[in-house]
């Protein structure tokens, strides 16, 4: 199994990135990334997974069609991912979508196979919790778009994750890889990388993926730069590493197996220490890059 995906080996006609369950060699989690030009749509089958469409770049209008009648959002979107936070719009099971961008731009589908069909739904950017995490060279910024507790889906979890250059992020490295009730939740994760260039120089970074005693095994020493992925079915995830001078970002997609909808990780034993160093030290000054907007009156 080839769980490091550079950009370009998961393309399927108009999607950059296509990962299934099928493709990935697992159950429940899925990830697409569309890059639509100035007036492009595209029109997908929901079938049985649940999707949210969140703005890489661009805005567009998602159009949602069941049995049960159309929605339609107008999604504002951004210039990147270092810009601002995203509105996105939640897409139920069994329906037919269509995305449409006047001006163009890049686009994820996050998905994950599902049970409940739960209403089509519009999230405001206002709504996004911003999270600082962790301190020092550990500092990191997480939008909680589409977190458990945050956004009500059935199966799907999603955040966005921005690490300053010369920073390490998904530090402690940790697992989600047991089923331990309240401790540890079975999780299938998707990581989608982007980064900031600096004068036209490309950003890079590093994914480390070790093995936990767990499933498959999955050891992975990665060179990530823009569009790549990294599949986790298994395994010690972190740390996820950027070089100085270009900002990383990443998209995770997760869904698992349990009743609960719920991120309950295990961090490694010989690194779970770092977090009692975060108290005494500040966050990097440079983050947040960018906060949620203000809502409306």
């Amino acid at each position: 199994m080839t769980y490091h995906l550079p950009a370009g080996k998961a393309v399927d006609g108009a999607l950059a990135v296509d990962v299934t369950p099928e493709k990935a060699g697992w159950d429940h989690s899925s990830l697409r990334v569309l890059h639509l030009p100035p007036g492009g749509s595209h029109t997908f089958d929901s079938d049985d997974s649940e999707w949210i469409v969140l703005p890489l770049s661009g805005g567009c209008t998602v159009a949602a069609a069941d049995d049960f009648g159309q929605e339609t959002f107008e999604l504002t979107g951004r210039e990147s991912v270092f810009s601002g936070v995203s509105d996105f719009a939640y897409v139920p099971r069994d329906a037919r979508t269509t995305v449409t961008s006047h001006g163009g731009g890049r686009f994820a589908l996050t998905g994950a196979r599902c049970t409940r069909r739960l209403p089509a739904r519009y999230g405001p950017a206002s709504s996004v919790p911003v999270e600082l995490r962790g301190t020092g060279n550990c500092s990191r910024q997480v939008n909680n778009f589409g977190a458990a507790g945050t956004f009500e889906c059935d199966k799907l979890i999603a955040v966005e994750v921005i690490t300053p250059g010369g920073n390490w992020s998904s530090f402690p490295p940790h697992k989600h890889d047991e089923h331990r009730p309240g401790q540890e939740s079975v999780l299938e994760e998707i990581y989608y990388f982007e980064f900031a260039d600096h004068d036209g120089t490309p950003g890079l970074g590093y994914q480390r993926v070790s093995p936990s005693g767990q499933g498959q095994g999955t050891d992975v020493l990665a060179e990530v730069r823009d569009g790549d992925v990294v599949l986790i079915p298994d395994g010690w995830h972190g740390p996820s590493m950027a070089v100085p001078g270009h900002h990383m970002y990443y998209l995770n997609v997760m869904a698992g197996p349990g009743d609960e909808r719920a991120w309950l990780i295990c961090d490694h034993p010989d690194h779970a220490w770092i977090r009692d160093t975060w108290p005494d030290r500040p966050v990097d000054d440079r983050l947040p890059l960018y906060t949620a907007p203000e809502r409306s009156a």
